[in-house]
């Protein structure tokens, strides 16, 4: 039996992936030129946006709380923001396809 089959990783939440989502919808809602809105496109954004944000990870209700907290502070909403602009503007110039 493998290691990860010892224990329920399905408890193991990225609230900052929530949080990417949310506002990568937003953002390309109200996205002021065409860009492309492919799965794989708005898939790499949201890949690219994660990767440079910091992870707000959770396994009980007291990093829920924890994690909460987090997502309140200005400075991470900001990072957020920027993160997922910054990836919008890179897969646009740079889709997934041709």
């Amino acid at each position: 039996m493998a290691f990860i089959d010892d224990y329920d990783f399905d408890l193991l939440i990225n609230e900052a992936e929530k949080l990417v989502l949310a506002d990568l919808g937003r953002q390309l809602e109200a996205y002021p030129e065409a860009i492309c809105k492919c799965n794989d496109c708005v898939v790499d954004m949201a890949a690219m946006a994660l990767n440079s944000v910091k992870p707000l990870y959770r396994v009980s209700l007291l990093g829920t709380i924890y994690a909460s907290r987090a997502m309140d502070e200005k400075a991470y909403a900001t990072s957020i923001r920027e993160a997922v602009f910054k990836a919008i503007e890179k897969v646009r110039k740079n889709p997934s396809h041709e």
